[in-house]
């Protein structure tokens, strides 16, 4: 079995590294470009990263594992799957205010209702396979208890999964408190890996490998937004890239197939992590976890029947948001002064889930089953016969 641990690497280095590797490295570097060095006319301003870490005190941390071929052996493998760790203030016990929306709820996101009632994230989001979410939610507490040596008696874990259940061995649970830690104690800011890492390893986006995929915004002269998705959602046929009907277009390129034969379309379901650094009460928040949905439509996502779109939304701002008592000072802004959030919201999106799917390459998984990497040069070609493509 090849387990690594990323973390995110510091601003220009230009390349992404395991943190931690135990026995082999997966991938020692992710070595498609992102979507904007395609030249996918993406509308807004990004941050330097172009991702979730421009907020700044944000981590990230992966753990990928990778191992076997062949037939599925229920609690063997072969196991392609992993978790995401995306950490609001670091290491640290420091609620923030958050808010909470399920485009379609055919998904889990624990922790979920205290964030509705209380307005509230204690902790950090982590993201994962349907059949890990618990063995996720246990280790994070005994992870503030045994790393951070912190008691919290309140702590309702956020934990949100999609299915890799056509190339993982869902059922044999592989994701283990061992692989949580590693992926806490490993998250770092700056460049965030994508594609086919952490809770992404798995996962299948409009019939192409998809996976984790982040982007960012600058909102007016001060503040930031930034995404990160898990994308495990969508059919080919739907995709839509730069307002462009990608899936439709592509031709002779290899589908996504079960063994030998070739699925139907399948549902999915997709987490979208939304961060800034601007003072919103937990109720814009919630607003802007709301218009998550409208990037994922500019791409061609209909919220299936069998859909699990979950999104939460956090603000770094306002350090007194979860004071115990007495009368506590905040700022914020007022509602008039969201739309541009919302924008921004809508766009980084949009391009998180096409970084997601550009960084990802083609993996086999269990009984042969084989999802193929988005074809970059027929995306281009595609883009320029729409005259959609930026020189």
């Amino acid at each position: 079995m090849r387990t690594t641990t990323w973390g995110s690497l510091l601003a220009g280095l230009g390349a992404l590294a395991a943190v931690i590797a135990l026995d082999a490295p997966v991938l020692d570097a992710q070595n498609r470009p992102r979507a904007r060095a395609l030249g996918i006319p993406f509308s807004g301003t990004p941050g330097p990263l172009n991702a979730i870490t421009d907020i700044a005190g944000v981590e990230v941390g992966h753990v990928t594992i990778i191992a076997g071929s062949g037939p599925r052996v229920p609690g063997t493998g072969p196991v392609r799957t992993g978790v995401t760790a995306v950490l609001p203030r670091g290491k640290v016990w420091e609620p923030v205010f958050a808010g909470w929306f399920a485009g379609n709820g055919f998904g889990e996101m624990t922790g979920a209702p205290w964030v509705v009632e209380g307005g509230l994230l204690g902790g950090p989001v982590m993201i994962t396979g349907t059949y890990s979410v618990g063995a996720v939610r246990d280790a994070v507490n005994s992870w503030f208890h045994e790393e951070l040596k912190r008691e919290i008696p309140w702590h309702q874990p956020v934990v949100g999964e999609t299915s890799d259940a056509f190339l993982n061995d869902g059922i044999g649970q592989h994701v283990t408190k061992t692989h949580v830690f590693q992926a806490l104690n490993s998250a770092r800011g700056g460049v965030v890996a994508e594609g086919n890492v952490g809770g992404g390893t798995g996962m299948v986006a409009h019939g192409f490998k998809g996976g984790i995929g982040t982007s960012s915004r600058r909102v007016g002269a001060h503040f930031r937004l930034g995404v990160l998705v898990q994308a495990n959602y969508g059919t080919r046929d739907a995709l839509t890239i730069a307002g462009v009907p990608v899936g439709r277009e592509i031709v002779g390129a290899e589908r996504t197939r079960r063994g030998s034969q070739p699925p139907a379309d399948r549902d999915g379901s997709i987490i979208v992590v939304v961060a800034t650094d601007a003072p919103l009460l937990p109720h814009q928040l919630e607003r802007l976890a709301r218009r998550v949905p409208m990037g994922i439509a500019r791409m061609g996502g209909v919220a299936s029947n069998g859909s699990g779109d979950i999104f939460i939304a956090f603000s770094t701002a306002n350090r007194g948001a979860a004071a115990d008592s007495g009368v506590t000072p905040i700022a914020w802004l007022p509602n008039g002064d969201l739309t541009p959030y919302f924008q921004a919201t809508v766009e980084a999106t949009e391009e998180a889930i096409v970084n997601a799917m550009v960084a990802a390459e083609t993996m086999t998984g269990i009984n042969g089953n084989t999802v193929p990497a988005l074809p970059v040069d027929q995306l281009r070609a595609i883009l320029k016969k729409y005259n959609r493509l930026v020189p």
